[in-house]
């Protein structure tokens, strides 16, 4: 299930939570951007970088047996997994992927480090996932003239309709184009109250404020809203 998902659905978990850790108060619009064209006997979806982790996720659970998986986990830490390479700027590691994977290794990393950045392509049965190997931008609150981010970043190819699902959970999949994006507005950071540890404040504090979500099916407009606590 994906993040927009859970939320709208009021099953924010700690992956949630992760997603929302890097955004101050604020306007924060056309977020979570989604396209998704239904072709003959496929779907293609494209997608910014926030789907990144959880697509990953989703096309190991079909592995079987071992798939060729190219790209990069990203991290401001050192995980202690196995890499071909690694490139390092301004304290963004990136340790590079080049081999043979397990849905289990794969799955493994993500578990483990459920903060670094999964930027990992390979196919499993009928469905293809690139994801461009390079650390997505930082969030900053949106300003007049900001062109809407193009849902490029990750791209996925496949006829598991399941998937589809998981990101038109509120629309019908027969749709032959549709554009999702998604606006955050963070009205107030929740502190955790008796905590001087600053690192710790950081990494407990909730955002509270609502999810709109902006559909566009062939031409139709549509617009939902969600209050939300993460």
């Amino acid at each position: 299930m994906n993040f927009i998902k859970k939320i709208f659905d009021g099953k924010i978990d700690d992956s949630v939570h992760i997603k929302f850790q890097k955004f101050s108060k604020g306007e924060f619009k056309d977020r979570a951007v989604i396209n998704v064209r239904k072709t003959k006997n496929a779907w293609k979806i494209g997608t910014t970088a926030e789907f990144a982790n959880e697509l990953v996720y989703v096309v190991a659970k079909k592995l079987t047996g071992k798939a060729k998986v190219k790209g990069a986990i990203i991290s401001a830490k050192d995980l202690g997994i196995e890499y071909q390479g690694k490139k390092q700027f301004m304290g963004v590691k990136q340790f590079l992927i080049d081999k043979e994977m397990s849905k289990e290794e794969i799955l493994d990393i993500l578990e483990k480090h459920p903060h670094a950045f999964a930027a990992l392509s390979f196919q499993a049965q009928d469905t293809i996932l690139k994801i461009k190997a390079k650390a997505p931008k930082t969030a900053k609150p949106s300003s007049k003239g900001d062109a809407k981010p193009k849902a490029d970043f990750c791209k996925l190819e496949t006829q598991d309709v399941n998937i589809v699902k998981d990101f038109l959970f509120d629309i019908n999949t027969d749709s032959k184009n549709v554009e999702i994006s998604h606006d955050f507005i963070i009205q107030e950071l929740v502190l955790p109250k008796n905590e001087k540890d600053f690192a710790k404040i950081r990494e407990l504090a909730k955002r509270k404020g609502k999810i709109i979500r902006k559909i566009n099916i062939e031409g139709k407009e549509q617009v939902k809203e969600k209050d939300f606590v993460i």
